[in-house]
């Protein structure tokens, strides 16, 4: 029997620590510190860091199978024997379950979420580009970038419930942009090379916390499957 969410602990205590960094994040943007830092490298170094976060994330959605290899995510949760990597393309099972998971262009199977994420890390790639190298400004709007990426951050990590293919297509490249969003904000508020590593490294445990959230997701869709005859079921028996 697939576990709830609530009994899932370390998704549990990933959930506890995103949204913990997303608390201070709002209390950093209602009370920034004065102090700025006078460090001229600040805006390259933290560009460069998210630039290739962004970079890998695109190469990651176009070779999962490649990622998980490498990070060892997903291995042993049974998704192999649906034919989770398949040559056809697409890193879903075969089953209607998944439709609205995935989206088809000829012959070829095609994540929603990962295209998503893909169209939301190139766009992000150019804000990056923008504001960490050609000093495009947004002094006055910091905090309403922040507010609105956080939103963006929040819907990202729940959408597993859309059914709608389209809302889940954008809601991922939300989340992407909205990740943008917060560190472009908290940049121009706060201006510390220190609190802008701090904020990558967050980012980064809320893209673990997706892909945490994603897999649970996937393992609850199949243990509510009303399949008669299902391999994933029969191995998790053994």
């Amino acid at each position: 029997m697939s576990q709830g969410i609530l009994q899932n602990r370390p998704l549990i205590i990933l959930l506890f620590v995103s949204f913990f960094g997303i608390l201070l994040l709002i209390l950093l943007t209602l009370f920034p510190h004065g102090a700025h830092e006078d460090f001229v490298w600040r805006k390259p170094i933290v560009g460069s860091i998210f630039g290739l976060i962004c970079v890998l994330g695109v190469l990651a959605a176009f070779f999962p199978k490649r990622c998980t290899d490498i990070f060892h995510i997903g291995k042993g949760r049974g998704h192999a024997i649906h034919g989770y990597f398949s040559e056809a393309g697409g890193h879903h099972p075969r089953c209607k379950n998944f439709s609205p998971h995935v989206f088809r262009v000829g012959d070829r199977r095609f994540c929603v979420a990962c295209t998503g994420l893909v169209m939301g890390g190139l766009l992000a790639l150019v804000g990056t580009f923008l504001y960490f190298f050609v000093d495009w400004r947004v002094e006055h709007d910091n905090v309403l970038m922040v507010l609105v990426g956080l939103l963006g951050v929040g819907l990202g990590l729940f959408q597993f419930r859309v059914k709608q293919r389209f809302i889940r297509l954008f809601l991922n490249a939300f989340f992407v942009l909205g990740s943008f969003l917060v560190l472009v904000g908290t940049d121009g508020l706060t201006q510390s090379v220190f609190t802008d590593l701090f904020l990558v490294l967050l980012i980064v445990f809320w893209l673990f916390t997706r892909i945490a959230i994603s897999q649970w997701d996937h393992e609850r869709i199949c243990y509510a499957c009303g399949v008669a005859v299902c391999e994933f079921r029969e191995l998790r028996k053994r």
